[in-house]
């Protein structure tokens, strides 16, 4: 007897084929799409996000093609209290928040999951690239779309209600398979970016919320070398756009090193000031196996993995790389791996060399 699934349907073609590949495995599937925003036209269109309007119709008629019930769940209000909000308060704060970890976290494995559950359903099911085999998340054979990454912040109970569909299979095989199927979003383009920012302006949807104060930036000696509107405006790593009055001495570029609201300011530095090799995290979650062999790291949304060394205390958990990584940004996921098996994530709160 097949398992009752909700399928989780973006609007794109990841989810349409997942949820497509559900029904045919033969359990009873119900399409749902989640309305994200109060007012959709805000949110990106076309191929430079997702959530809209456009999204919804996408969705409805792929459930149509699949044979499926199709609901919309109106999801606005959470999602602008637990991502929206949460965004603009952790740049407030001089952190880099990833919004998209943060819906998957308590937008589509919290709410959704939990009124899927209260429902009488048994999982559900997304189209992330990622493998799910007896609880145990891993990578997917699509380096380039693995997202295993964002979803390394979910608990075990979360992830034994998930299906991840796609976790075998290549972008490029769900695009063929999409086709085949007579999906219309077959060649729709991937969502990129943060998608309740319409125009892509981070700094100015910050602004807007959290006003403009002038503040100083400064060299590693505490040198005035530049001005800005707002310490939240600049992420750690940062090259681009730091409007600096004269160059460096050595005439090399210049990177946000570090960002202090407090006092509204934001430092900068050479590239090689940017390296670390020691990470310390917050609310470490175990969601995988134990490690039996060497554990490597990764710090950001497809960003590269480091060969690591890590050890708990308490709530702490401490993060020694072996060789060092740049820009790491407090705020940001450390997502802990066995080979391609996620074993466990954390939050990053600070790093040095």
């Amino acid at each position: 007897m097949g398992l009752r699934v909700l399928a989780a349907m973006s609007g794109g073609v990841d989810s349409a084929v997942a949820a497509a590949r559900i029904a045919e495995a033969g359990h009873d599937v119900t399409g749902v799409h989640l309305a994200l925003s109060a007012n959709p036209q805000s949110h990106r269109t076309g191929a430079r996000g997702c959530c809209t309007i456009e999204d919804s119709r996408d969705a409805r008629r792929a459930a149509d093609v699949i044979g499926i019930p199709f609901y919309i769940w109106d999801m606005a209000e959470r999602f602008q209290r637990d991502v929206v909000e949460d965004f603009v308060a952790e740049y407030a704060a001089g952190r880099t928040p990833n919004p998209c970890l943060r819906c998957n976290e308590k937008i589509k494995f919290e709410a959704v999951l939990d009124r899927a559950l209260a429902l009488g359903f048994d999982a559900v099911a997304t189209g992330h690239h990622a493998k799910l085999a007896d609880g145990v998340l891993s990578r997917s054979p699509d380096m380039a779309k693995d997202q295993s990454y964002v979803l390394g912040v979910l608990t075990r109970e979360q992830l034994s209600h998930a299906i991840f569909p796609l976790g075998d299979s290549t972008k490029a095989q769900v695009r063929e398979e999409a086709s085949r199927r007579g999906l219309t979003v077959a060649d729709k383009p991937d969502s990129h970016d943060i998608c309740f920012i319409a125009d892509g302006d981070t700094r100015g949807f910050l602004a807007k919320r959290l006003g403009s104060e002038p503040g100083r930036i400064l060299d590693q000696d505490g040198e005035v070398v530049g001005a800005h509107q707002g310490a939240h405006g600049f992420t750690v790593g940062q090259r681009k756009g730091l409007h600096i009055d004269r160059p460096a001495p050595d005439g090399r570029p210049r990177y946000v090193l570090s960002i202090e609201p407090v006092s509204n300011t934001v430092t900068v530095g050479p590239r090689a000031a940017l390296e670390v090799t020691k990470i310390h995290c917050v609310r470490p979650l175990w969601n995988g196996p134990a490690a039996t062999g060497p554990v490597t790291v990764q710090l950001r949304a497809h960003g590269e993995v480091y060969d690591c060394h890590y050890e708990q205390t308490g709530d702490d958990l401490h993060i020694t790389l072996t060789r060092p990584a740049t820009g790491v940004a407090a705020g940001q996921a450390a997502v802990l791996y066995t080979g391609d098996t996620v074993i466990g994530s954390a939050t990053i709160t600070s790093s040095s060399s």
